[in-house]
């Protein structure tokens, strides 16, 4: 005879409650917590449910003996009084709500979700549903100020959930990758913030359910490891099928001409030279392409064999900038592709290569600029089965935790998603109509001029933006006018407001280290210092660095700056704000690790543990600051990144600085 015991608990009494203990599990407060009777290597030792609402279940698993208290940055508070079911059935503890079931396994940990008529939404994997690796940031990665980073901040766990997907099952989300993909399922994709890249961690399913997971770290979808250097994939031969390296021959404009052997194809980043953290720890990137070869104007051609371990559709990453033509096998894989060369893009591309077969490769390079960027990688083939799962891996956080949000379609899994993050706050009329925008305008006189000669031709305008470089040359981060080019701002904005449109201003969260802003900000440690030390120049001749959004001291200095010198001092005459560089993107085209070296430490731990989420809480600080002082007028941001929750703070996301190519413009949609 099967025993069971069933609880009816409702969220109000759990409120309350001061801790229950059944069994096989606890309850204190809304939490179901589950100490694991079969801990595994890399496995976790406790699991903790929490009901969110009938169709929104949490999920928190440590490899700890306990879970550490966190604040979520995406997560806005829960209300909701569901009222749900525990039972316990042998080894399994299963919570019924209104709208579905799940059965965690006291033993083993793992989970799986279904509808009230039994149907399987979500499956964990049997074996490794949940795994754990310790974590400790690389000390360069921390940088400059790693004298304020407690040891406690340097650790952390990253983590993978791994889940079974049937055949007939699509994908959608993870935010805005330009990669041409819009299913999802058996794709790779890497999470982090760049200019045109855009990272949200949630996905959702054709099946009717959703899976939001609360961690800030670079992510992973589809592939939890890197992708593989070609020679550390394939057998290389040169053109003459020598084997041990490809053959590149570089082509000057004037003639010159150099061919030598390359191992492999990455001259993917550029190190600042002023850097000694870079110069002493990585050799990598463009300065191992030949040197003192002129690249502007030249053809480079990469050539020979690969030859693969096993039978497989090998999926490629391209990273580029300049014309960009890929052949393999005699096949054209990537056709012309061309990107500006200070801001490179990625193209991912599958291609079948048989295992044992020198199969001919040839790349075809214009570098089409005098620094630029040329890289090929492949991940390690994985089977089908394994292709097809639902993986998620994270970086770093103190735990693993997502939320499982059912629904009777996808409408209403999105609206889980909006319960769970925020709700979207109702834009401007006006916002929905037609803006005007170039790479900048230059006078109060230019924007004037534009705006009536718009209407003075009948072209409908709402909005017109001015964008960077309204600031005295060596001033970013002042939020001021130059005088001289923008003698009466106020009257700017009064005349186009007379003209019945709306005007939208450029603020970075950038800033000069000669400006008083800078000043303010560092006189409290609200500045990234990594850039200063480093001496980094931008590309005006000027050194500056991010201030740090995820001080809510910063957030609130920030926005008074901006109030001071943009918003109360012209009388609410600003209507939106253009959100630039909210990744934050100090420098272009550096390495994954110096990014993070840039971008912190931060308020909240390390820029490893909190680097998807700066966009979120810059964006806090200008939304939450306009309404402090103007609560009558609703608030718009434009931002060029984004995340999980910023829909709460009036945003809308924009792609980035995209190349004028029509592959570029298919992109957008994807």
């Amino acid at each position: 005879m099967r025993l069971t015991k069933t609880l009816l608990i409702s969220a109000v009494l759990f409120m309350s409650a001061s801790g229950l203990q059944a069994a096989g599990f606890s309850q204190n407060g809304n939490y179901l917590t589950v100490q694991l009777k079969q801990h595994q290597n890399y496995g976790p030792s406790q699991i903790r449910l929490q009901v969110v609402s009938d169709k929104i279940i949490r999920v928190q698993a440590t490899a700890e003996q306990s879970f550490k208290d966190k604040t979520s940055l995406i997560i806005v508070p829960q209300n909701s009084k569901a009222t749900y079911k525990v039972d316990e059935q042998g080894d399994n503890l299963v919570i019924t709500t209104a709208a579905m079931r799940a059965v965690l396994n006291e033993a083993t940990g793992h989970i799986t979700f279904y509808d009230l008529k039994d149907n399987v939404l979500l499956n964990e994997v049997a074996q490794g549903g949940k795994t754990f690796k310790p974590f400790t940031v690389p000390d360069r990665e921390i940088g400059v100020d790693i004298d304020k980073v407690p040891e406690a901040q340097k650790h952390g766990w990253s983590w993978r959930a791994l889940f079974d997907s049937p055949d007939d099952e699509a994908f959608y989300g993870l935010g805005q990758h330009q990669s041409e993909e819009l299913n999802m399922k058996g794709k790779n994709e890497d999470l982090f913030q760049y200019n045109t890249k855009v990272s949200v961690p949630f996905v959702i399913s054709n099946k009717n359910y959703g899976i939001l997971w609360d961690s800030y770290s670079y992510c992973r979808w589809g592939n939890p490891d890197d992708y593989l250097q070609l020679n550390r994939a394939f057998k290389l031969y040169d053109k003459d099928g020598k084997e041990g390296q490809l053959t590149g021959t570089y082509v000057a404009k004037d003639g010159q001409k150099i061919v030598r052997g390359e191992d492999s194809i990455y001259f993917e980043y550029a190190m600042p030279e002023t850097s000694e953290v870079c110069n002493k720890t990585d050799k990598g990137g463009i300065q191992n392409l030949p040197k003192g070869f002129p690249l502007n104007g030249s053809k480079v051609v990469y050539e020979g064999y690969v030859e693969a371990p096993t039978n497989s559709f090998y999926q490629f990453i391209l990273y580029y900038a300049g014309y960009m033509k890929i052949y393999i096998d005699g096949k054209l894989v990537v056709p012309e592709r061309w990107r500006t060369a200070w801001n490179p893009n990625s193209y991912k591309f599958t291609a079948p290569i048989e295992k044992g077969v020198k199969t001919p490769i040839r790349i075809e390079w214009q570098p089409d600029g005098d620094v630029s960027y040329c890289g090929l990688r492949v991940a390690a083939p994985r089977s089908e089965a394994e292709k097809n799962q639902l993986s998620i891996w994270s970086e770093m956080s103190p735990d693993m935790d997502y939320y499982f949000i059912a629904g009777k379609n996808m409408d209403d899994v999105i609206s889980g998603y909006r319960t769970l993050t925020g709700k979207a706050p109702v834009y401007p009329k006006w916002v929905l109509g037609f803006w005007q925008s170039r790479e900048r305008y230059q006078s109060s006189k230019d924007i004037e001029e534009n705006m009536k000669k718009f209407r003075d031709l009948h072209i409908p305008v709402d909005n017109i933006v001015q964008d960077w470089n309204y600031w005295k040359l060596d001033s970013w981060g002042s939020h001021e006018f130059e005088a001289s080019r923008y003698p009466n701002p106020q009257a700017m904005l009064d005349s186009v407001h007379s003209m019945h449109g709306r005007f939208m201003i450029s603020v970075w969260p950038k800033f000069y280290d000669t400006v008083k802003n800078y000043k303010e900000l560092d006189s409290k440690g609200w500045m990234y210092h990594q850039a200063i030390k480093d001496d980094i120049h931008d590309w005006l001749g000027f050194r500056g660095s991010f201030y740090d959004a995820y001080s809510d001291g910063a957030r609130k200095m920030f926005w008074r700056q901006m109030d001071e010198n943009l918003y109360s001092k012209y009388k609410f005459g600003v209507d939106a704000w253009w959100m630039d560089a909210s990744e934050p993107n100090v420098r272009d085209c550096t390495p994954m690790w110096y990014r993070k070296t840039l971008c912190g430490p931060t308020a909240l731990g390390t820029s490893t543990e909190y680097f998807n989420a700066y966009s979120i809480v810059n964006a806090d600080a200008i939304y939450n600051g306009q309404r402090s002082v103007n609560p009558n007028q609703r608030v718009f941001l434009l931002t060029r990144s984004g995340f999980a929750g910023e829909q709460r703070y009036s945003t809308a996301t924009w792609s980035g600085d995209i190349a004028t190519r029509w592959e570029d413009m298919r992109a957008q949609m994807t």
